[in-house]
């Protein structure tokens, strides 16, 4: 049995895979170009980055969750 929060998992998941399919078949030279970009950055700058989009995907998760 599927629990609320693993539905929801489940939809950030899909709408992510939504939004990267739609990145690269928009665009695929622009995508490219961001990869050979992200093998180039240094891995602490990397680390901060996803770090701080994780962090800020989780307030905007908790903003959107709590209840009023």
């Amino acid at each position: 049995m599927r629990t609320i929060a693993f539905a929801d998992f489940l939809i950030g998941l899909g709408i992510l895979f939504v939004l990267e399919g739609l990145m690269f078949a928009a665009s695929p030279n622009w995508m490219r170009k961001a990869m050979k970009s992200a093998i180039a950055t240094p891995d602490n700058i990397l680390r901060a980055v996803g770090i701080g989009s994780a962090v800020a995907g989780l307030v905007l998760i908790w903003v959107m969750r709590r209840p009023i």
